[in-house]
């Protein structure tokens, strides 16, 4: 009996410790489950590249803004593409909003590999484009869906945007995975944080948090920890929604009202 034990006890050990190796050693497959297929133009989008510090060329789509509107970044979520994005921000645009989707090294068809700071070099370099076409930062309204909710946190701290708006966000990615594998040591292994709740805790600027209220991917909860340690946030959980909310009339709807109130 004890030797059986002893064997089951070393059986548990290995598998937990090869599931430990696998999180950390493979995590980014779990993390940015990225589309591999480009899906090519949009009719009312025009088709951008742009390249980053470390030499990434990523595609996005840009619109641009009427006279003396702000642009809007969007930065969207895993198994999404700018063309989502796009999607997302069309009615507002058609408002005479400026629209830039953008996308993330690793994500459909662009080269490299998805990773925290391998993500901010992208949204920076998003940022850097829209400099170029003459749109500076106070002219920047950054909307960050799902995953791209740490993407535009990090850029909101990173430069003087006129506001923030936040989709179906986490208060960190090491929160969520601390839930779903609340049996390892995950902040031993996880090497992609996202901390947004860290990071917005002294952000001063405008900022709408959106969420619904049947998110199974992302639960809401995540969206209160956020407007507790935002100062300036405005939070809705939208009844009825999960994690599609970003691509529903009730953002649009919900976000052009915030805008026309910054």
């Amino acid at each position: 009996m004890i030797q059986f034990a002893t064997k089951l006890l070393l059986a548990l050990a290995i598998a937990y410790a090869a599931l430990s190796a696998m999180l950390y050693f493979g995590q980014e497959r779990f993390l940015f489950p990225a589309p591999q297929q480009d899906r090519g133009s949009l009719s009312d989008y025009e088709t951008v590249t742009y390249e980053t510090s470390d030499g990434i060329r990523i595609a996005a789509g840009y619109r641009a803004a009427r006279d003396g509107m702000p642009t809007l970044v969007f930065f969207h979520g895993n198994a999404a593409d700018w063309q989502s994005g796009a999607s997302a921000l069309r009615g507002l645009a058609e408002r005479g909003y400026g629209a830039f989707a953008a996308s993330y090294r690793g994500y459909a068809g662009n080269a490299g590999k998805p990773g925290e700071q391998g993500l901010y070099l992208d949204g920076e370099a998003a940022i850097a484009w829209l400099g170029t076409q003459g749109v500076e930062p106070n002219e920047i309204i950054l909307v960050g869906n799902s995953l791209g909710s740490g993407v535009a946190s990090e850029m909101a701290v990173r430069h003087p945007a006129r506001g923030l708006a936040l989709i179906s966000p986490f208060s960190a990615m090491s929160d969520i995975v601390a839930e779903r594998a609340w049996w390892m040591p995950t902040s031993l292994l996880l090497r992609h944080h996202f901390e947004n709740a860290d990071k917005l805790a002294d952000f001063g600027r405008p900022v709408l948090i959106l969420h619904g209220d049947r998110d199974q991917v992302i639960p809401h909860a995540h969206a209160e920890r956020l407007a507790t340690v935002v100062p300036a946030a405005r939070l809705e959980i939208i009844e009825g929604t999960g994690h599609e909310l970003a691509y529903r009339p009730e953002a649009e709807a919900a976000l052009a009202k915030w805008l026309a109130g910054i």
